[in-house]
């Protein structure tokens, strides 16, 4: 198929179904495509993993067998992918989603990539005639599952009007930020903040610990309380288990720290506290290894104290 026929029959209009490309199924990405399949859209699914794909399959979606293959059938392609390294490769060649999209076709990335990089790929696209726009999400893997994960959106804003009904298929809410990099920023940003708010939740845990509070009560006395957080919400629970759990690899986060610290040194912001966290990151990685969960973190801080922070009543993943 060559892009001159796919300009005329894979046109995006503002019909109710439309023809979407998903590549990358991940642990987030594999549910971001299932939302676009439980809202009535037609989803071809492309990833290296093949195994990946088989319940997206099950449900109805298609396989294609490269990033250009999935383009070509599709007026929208999303990319959900672990790093800039990764993007670039599926979306730019002559294998990729660029040589296969038609002119006036969309590629939104739901990656936390690089602002330069977003910025980078989208003027590549806009050269080609492809409108871009980045959504990375945020709130987690069991928010992703439940089509409840929130959309950050950066990109042309008459773009994004004609994509947001597709976005809601995602998640919910859909927050429309700015210019193309702008959500980049911001997706760190909250990133950050959890990482943060991850290495404190497992001091305070363990500080209760030791100072003989039952663990399911600090859990519940800290969720109701001006200390709560989302990640304690969360996270706290797949630690009090000893699962860990949560669907977001040691790799991942040093990749969205570096990013942070990236941005502390061009926007001129000193990341004190971030920077002590992002230390913590790599020595947990260093420990642990990169393909371990991120809130192993706080295992650091049993092992080095002999003590683990476990509970009865607390799931292994959420639900």
């Amino acid at each position: 198929m060559n892009r001159d026929m796919n300009r005329e029959s894979l046109a995006v209009t503002d019909s109710s179904s439309r023809q979407c490309g998903f590549i990358g199924l991940g642990h987030l990405g594999v549910y971001l495509a299932a939302s676009l399949l439980r809202a009535g859209h037609s989803v071809t699914v492309h990833d290296l993993n093949n195994s990946a794909a088989e319940d997206l399959l099950a449900q109805g979606a298609k396989w294609a067998n490269s990033p250009r293959e999935v383009a070509q059938v599709s007026q929208v392609v999303f990319t959900c992918l672990p790093s800039s390294r990764a993007i670039d490769a599926v979306v730019t060649g002559g294998n990729g989603v660029f040589a296969g999209l038609a002119k006036g076709g969309t590629w939104i990335d739901m990656s936390t990539n690089d602002q330069s990089e977003t910025l980078r790929l989208g003027e590549i696209a806009r050269q080609l005639g492809i409108a871009t726009l980045e959504s990375p999400v945020t709130g987690g893997v069991h928010k992703a599952a439940a089509g409840e994960i929130s959309v950050l959106v950066g990109g042309d804003e008459q773009v994004f009007a004609t994509h947001r009904e597709l976005l809601e298929a995602v998640g919910s809410p859909v927050l429309y930020i700015g210019p193309l990099g702008s959500a980049a920023v911001i997706k760190v940003i909250t990133n950050m903040l959890a990482f943060v708010h991850l290495v404190a939740v497992g001091e305070a845990l363990m500080l209760a610990k030791k100072g003989g509070i039952d663990l399911r009560t600090a859990f519940e006395a800290i969720k109701n309380s001006s200390g709560n957080s989302f990640v304690h919400e969360t996270e706290s629970q797949v630690i009090l288990n000893g699962s860990y759990d949560i669907g977001f690899t040691m790799d991942l986060a040093l990749k969205d720290l570096g990013f942070a610290m990236e941005y502390g040194r061009k926007f001129g912001v000193p990341l004190e506290v971030a920077e002590l966290v992002h230390q913590t990151f790599i020595r947990a990685r260093s420990q642990y290894g990169g393909e371990a969960w991120s809130s192993q973190v706080v295992k650091l801080l049993e092992d080095a104290l002999g003590t683990d922070l476990r509970a009865p009543g607390f799931p292994a993943r959420l639900q």
